[in-house]
């Protein structure tokens, strides 16, 4: 493993680049094409980080085209064991209001075409992702988003939509009635495919919208990208500080399942 081995990674929006200050980095190859960008190493709390955009440094990539098995793997390659995904999102609930912060638990997806397994053969393997984010980490999530005070929810079902388009007030009204939380484009499959990987995965989502509107309240209006990016930039630095502090808490060994995902995952003749 090379002195620049990581054990943690952030893969985050592109203004997540001031939040690890440093000029190290590396862009690693993989089998799967390159990662979005350059990852970016630096100290936190003793802790050597690896930061990844996953959108580009410039934004290049829409959620549909980000590369995420050449990001995660990438990752995998510096010696990243445990994985901080954060997200903004669309709020499919009353409650659950823009500015807001969900520790996400489940997730559904509604994409598709996109390559999201690294496991095409000759040997079948059959990941189990009935829990596909990491207790240790949503823990350490928790615990962070309480001591910064700020507005958040312990739990979520996350939906996870194609893109690059919103949703329409059809879908958004259908996504509603299953009693799903949130919407995103991202999560599938960054989240599947880093617990094919054995790493663990958590995602902390930053309500930014709420998708294409409440049905009843007018001053709840569809979701435009200026007002996304609005209520991400004014919240931001919040969620700077709630992924510092869950780095910090991070404890030193791994007590969840995400490292043994692949045991009896594979067939054999």
């Amino acid at each position: 493993m090379s002195q620049k081995a990581a054990k943690i990674g952030v893969i985050g929006g592109s203004g997540f680049y001031k939040f690890l200050q440093t000029k190290d980095s590396s862009r690693t190859a993989t089998p799967y094409g390159k990662p979005s960008a350059s990852i970016k190493l630096a100290g936190v709390k003793g802790k050597k980080v690896a930061f990844l955009p996953r959108h580009g440094e410039h934004h290049e990539f829409p959620p549909h085209m980000v590369p995420y098995r050449a990001n995660i793997f990438a990752l995998k390659q510096l010696g990243v064991e445990r994985i901080f995904g954060p997200t903004a999102v669309g709020s499919l609930k009353p409650d659950i209001r823009p500015g807001d912060f969900v520790v996400t638990e489940q997730l559904v997806n509604f994409t598709n075409g996109r390559k999201d397994t690294f496991y095409d053969g000759p040997v079948t393997t059959h990941i189990s992702s009935a829990d596909p984010y990491c207790h240790q980490l949503r823990e350490a999530l928790v615990e962070a988003a309480e001591g910064e005070g700020v507005r958040f929810h312990r739990e979520g079902t996350i939906v996870v939509i194609q893109g690059p388009r919103f949703s329409t007030r059809a879908e958004s009204k259908f996504f509603r009635s299953q009693g799903w939380d949130i919407i995103n484009m991202t999560q599938y499959p960054e989240a599947i495919l880093a617990r094919e990987q054995e790493m663990c995965y958590a995602n902390i989502s930053m309500v930014t919208d709420y998708d294409s509107g409440l049905e009843g309240d007018p001053n709840a209006k569809p979701v435009d990208n200026d007002e996304v990016m609005r209520v991400f930039n004014a919240n931001l630095g919040k969620l700077r500080s709630i992924l510092l502090k869950a780095i910090e808490l991070v404890p030193a060994k791994r007590t969840c399942d995400c490292g043994s995902a692949l045991k009896n995952a594979r067939i054999i003749a």
